[in-house]
């Protein structure tokens, strides 16, 4: 029997984006846009476009940016990294891992932070003009 993504996601309180994740949400992100570009989308979206974040660090040079997420109604602290790199000339590589304090499962939540993060870095970049679509010989990560 397949459990659904759901079901998997509940069971640990953990999640981390990588390259071959099973879960296409859970990819990170490639585009063809300058880092420092992306850079600036991911301080403005983890500043302002997440509810609940508040930024405890943020480091331009080495792009790695931190921050603590409340949840909702329990107001459990969870932890959250955000990576931005230059994958190489042409690409930069987003990458997330967002891991609750307390519990043995998140119910999914951890999952739904990140994919909910990308979704909004994309729409960021959109509106700042940027196209956000694949770059060319990669494969399709933005879903």
């Amino acid at each position: 029997m397949t459990w659904p993504w759901f079901a998997r996601a509940g069971a640990l309180n953990r999640a981390a984006t990588r390259p071959d994740h099973p879960d296409p949400r859970l990819r990170g992100r490639r585009y063809a846009i300058p880092p420092t570009e992306v850079w600036t989308g991911a301080v403005a979206v983890a500043e302002g476009g997440m509810e609940g974040w508040a930024v405890t660090a943020s480091n331009a040079d080495d792009g790695r940016l931190t921050a603590e997420a409340t949840t909702r109604i329990f107001r459990f602290v969870d932890d959250v990294e955000v990576r931005v790199s230059r994958e190489d000339s042409r690409r930069t590589r987003v990458d997330l891992t967002s891991a609750s304090r307390v519990g043995r499962s998140d119910l999914g939540a951890n999952p739904r932070r990140i994919h909910r993060y990308l979704r909004r870095l994309d729409r960021w970049l959109e509106t700042a003009g940027w196209d956000i679509s694949p770059p060319p010989d990669a494969p399709a990560a933005n879903v």
